[in-house]
């Protein structure tokens, strides 16, 4: 029987738990064949989370239920690599625990993955039908930027919900990168996948993490972590800017040519000056958060730190069963 493990990170959703759990009881109810593990990874909440994951692991069968607690939240990115890296299952997957990513998506991935050949099958939202213009907007922004200045290719309204065969995994788990961009380590570790397209789904219970100020601290770290695109723009900009200055060059020498006379020429400088200047702190500012990146990988400081976990426990529990 092959086994299928589902990473859930997990920041303030003591409202989610008890309701996922029950959710994907009832999705593997009609799926006879496999058996299911969920493992819940608390990135550091500040309310009752682990609690109703310790409640979870007493109401269900012995290693059904399996929990990571983060020693702080370290983000989102953090605890999914810290569930892909722990994972034992056949096939693996990631989804939140709010059920805005449908469990019921599964049967289609895994006759994606078990009879379409595929090594992966990811969802994708083609409605954003309850969210705010704004953030909608935005979003589709951040696709088409993304696109246009990184080498990789990442499809309009993918989500993190993808499930994956082992070999994918271990390619993810691999990368490990401080500065953690999952949708760009999708794209970039390839695979043949498969696309699953779902409706907006709303929130079970809570509120959402994500804010405008979030959601572009995530866009602008996936832009830097695969984008090398600006680096080059900055010298095609010098060379711009170099241009310019000759016309403006030849523009002043044609004119002292014609209208002879004194000039003091202190706004010009002024304006140039202020000018150059600009774009020299903001050259500098862009080489300034690559080298930070570059600073804070070759630390090689742990992605995350584990307060607690009830995996050994079950790994032990599943050795004396064989």
């Amino acid at each position: 029987m092959k086994t299928i493990e589902l990473i859930v990170p997990c920041y303030n959703e003591e409202k989610c738990i008890s309701l996922f759990y029950d959710r994907i009881k009832e999705v593997f109810s009609d799926m006879p064949g496999y058996r299911f593990i969920i493992t819940f990874v608390d990135d550091g909440s500040k309310d009752n989370t682990m609690n109703e994951i310790k409640t979870v692991v007493e109401r269900a069968d012995a290693g059904k239920v399996q929990y990571i607690s983060l020693s702080r939240n370290f983000g989102k990115e953090a605890a999914m690599y810290a569930g892909l890296s722990k994972s034992v299952g056949d096939y693996v997957a990631v989804l939140d625990a709010d059920l805005q990513h449908p469990p019921e998506l599964l049967k289609e991935m895994l006759d994606a993955i078990e009879n379409e050949g595929y090594d992966c099958a990811s969802a994708r939202r083609v409605s954003r039908k309850g969210e705010p213009m704004v953030k909608s907007a935005l979003s589709k922004a951040f696709y088409h930027v993304i696109n246009h200045v990184t080498v990789i290719d990442l499809v309009p309204g993918s989500t993190d919900y993808r499930l994956m065969k082992r070999k994918v995994v271990e390619a993810i788990v691999a990368m490990s990168e401080s500065e953690r961009f999952t949708k760009g380590i999708y794209a970039w570790v390839g695979f043949k996948n498969k696309w699953i397209e779902y409706k907006n789904v709303e929130r079970a219970a809570g509120k959402t993490k994500w804010n405008v100020r979030g959601l572009f601290r995530y866009a602008y770290s996936g832009f830097l972590a695969f984008a090398t695109t600006p680096l080059r723009a900055v010298i095609y900009f010098g060379m711009f800017i170099v241009f310019v200055s000759v016309l403006a060059a030849i523009h002043v020498f044609r004119a002292a040519l014609k209208t002879p006379g004194e000039r003091t020429g202190y706004a010009s400088i002024i304006i140039l000056m202020l000018f150059l200047g600009g774009v020299i702190i903001t050259i500098l500012g862009m080489i300034g958060e690559y080298l930070a990146r570059i600073y804070m990988e070759v630390k090689r400081r742990p992605i995350y730190f584990e307060r607690e976990s009830n995996i050994d426990d079950n790994v032990a529990n599943d050795e004396k069963k064989h």
